[in-house]
């Protein structure tokens, strides 16, 4: 049950660009010997937020370590049957004319939630167009989304074999096999992605992420420090270094950036409970009574401990400061 829970604080965020979803598609359509014929539906290309079970909220102040994945739009697959399959659609217009549709509303389903439904229109597509990754990888997207993790894993295995030189389904596996409490796997995921992504921030987030879960805290913190460096502005990555300092020993940094961090995102709920965790050890009770007050007001979660290390997965050293913090106050 830990790990369902553990799923529900995973936040699948928007983070990638247009640019590159265009990219994926494009090599994806190259490697699979298909013509790529540009249209305005590339123009459209978005990124969705999958909720694993929580609500998103503004980016760079969830409370939540996120997990990253990437569902693109299926309007490709219009320019991507194979010619056995195209014979057998009606020769007419309208067959694609449907497939744009079905897109279209895959993609709104998923912005408003109903991942079910969302499901249902991927699957749709992929009775039409079998050999398209993305289709296969946004159907376990959604799968996910419903907490249905090990049947969404048939459905990256199948956009891995299909595209196996592409990172985005080994991301989008690694995120699920992560929820699922088999990090080692993960890695392994997120380490392929890499090899044809290697500059992929998400993907350093998200091993990192692993690692720290595995306490290899030094890993991780490198992972987040790569994550910076080819995202500058990617703020998650920004919170999960500030707190890995902290567990790998280097506290007086580690304060500073976490007041740094919130002085520019004040709602950071992860960065404000770790600084009132620091600020506590350190002996400084009137700024770390002062700074517990935004939390209490953002996210009372945190005063529960068991959510905090097993859900949550807060760092070790700082959940015990909280803990203590907790305890006497």
């Amino acid at each position: 049950m830990s790990q369902i829970n553990r799923l529900c604080s995973i936040m699948i965020n928007i983070t990638t660009s247009i640019t590159r979803r265009k990219k994926w598609l494009m090599d994806w359509l190259k490697a699979s010997g298909k013509q790529w014929h540009q249209s305005g539906a590339v123009q459209k290309m978005v990124l969705v937020a999958l909720l694993a079970g929580v609500w998103l909220y503004g980016f760079g102040v969830t409370t939540e370590a996120k997990v990253y994945a990437q569902t693109t739009t299926a309007n490709a697959a219009v320019n991507t049957i194979d010619a056995p399959l195209k014979a057998r659609l009606p020769q007419d217009p309208s067959s694609l004319v449907i497939m744009d549709q079905l897109n279209e509303s895959a993609m709104a389903a998923t912005n408003e939630g109903d991942f079910a439904r969302a499901e249902i229109y991927w699957t749709k597509l992929i009775e039409i167009a079998p050999n398209n990754a993305a289709l296969w990888s946004n159907r376990g997207n959604a799968k996910v989304s419903q907490r249905h993790l090990e049947a969404a894993l048939a459905d990256y295995n199948e956009a891995v074999r299909l595209a196996p030189t592409i990172a985005d389904p080994y991301l989008n596996r690694g995120a699920a096999l992560q929820g699922l409490g088999r990090y080692e796997a993960a890695i392994a995921d997120y380490d392929q992605a890499l090899l044809y992504n290697p500059k992929d921030a998400a993907l350093y987030n998200n091993r990192g992420n692993a690692r720290s879960d595995l306490g290899d805290w030094a890993g991780a913190l490198s992972d987040y420090q790569t994550a910076m460096q080819l995202e500058p502005r990617f703020t998650t990555a920004y919170g999960n270094y500030a707190l890995a300092l902290y567990e790998v020993g280097q506290k007086d940094q580690a304060i500073r950036t976490m007041k740094n961090i919130l002085r520019k995102y004040p709602n950071y709920t992860d960065v404000r409970a770790g600084l009132v965790a620091a600020l506590w050890d350190r002996k400084s009770s009137g700024e770390a009574e002062s700074n517990w007050v935004a939390v209490e007001n953002l996210d009372q979660r945190y005063q529960d401990l068991t959510w905090l290390r097993e859900v949550r997965r807060f760092p070790p050293s700082l959940t015990a400061a909280l803990e203590r913090f907790l305890q006497l106050k």
